[in-house]
């Protein structure tokens, strides 16, 4: 599960990465390469390869079509990442909670 979760952070951490994820959610459908990377002032190849770590995170699908490929958009990763942000969510509300409680028995 942790290698899961880096490669999703790492797929995210970069902007341009983000925005192919993010045009991809908008477009709600297929888009191939081509239309992906005519968005981008970036060279197909580089596309290609910020779409290849996108792939590896498990947030996109490639699938061929005579010549071309089409990139599909999954974000269930992105489901399994917040439910791991949650746990440290919870986890510092209650440590917070705590703290204020002490302080509050501390200082009637």
């Amino acid at each position: 599960m942790q290698d899961k979760i880096t490669q999703v952070f790492k797929a995210i951490a970069d902007p341009t990465r983000r925005d192919i994820f993010h045009a991809l959610v908008i477009a709600s459908a297929a888009l191939s390469i081509s239309q992906i990377s005519n968005q981008f002032d970036i060279t197909r190849q580089g596309i290609t390869k910020h779409i290849k770590t996108l792939e590896e995170a498990g947030l996109v699908h490639i699938e061929s079509k005579g010549r071309e490929r089409f990139c599909n958009v999954n974000t269930n990763p992105l489901k399994e990442l917040n439910k791991w942000l949650k746990f440290y969510e919870q986890f510092w509300d209650d440590s917070l909670e705590d703290l204020g409680n002490y302080l509050d028995t501390k200082n009637p």
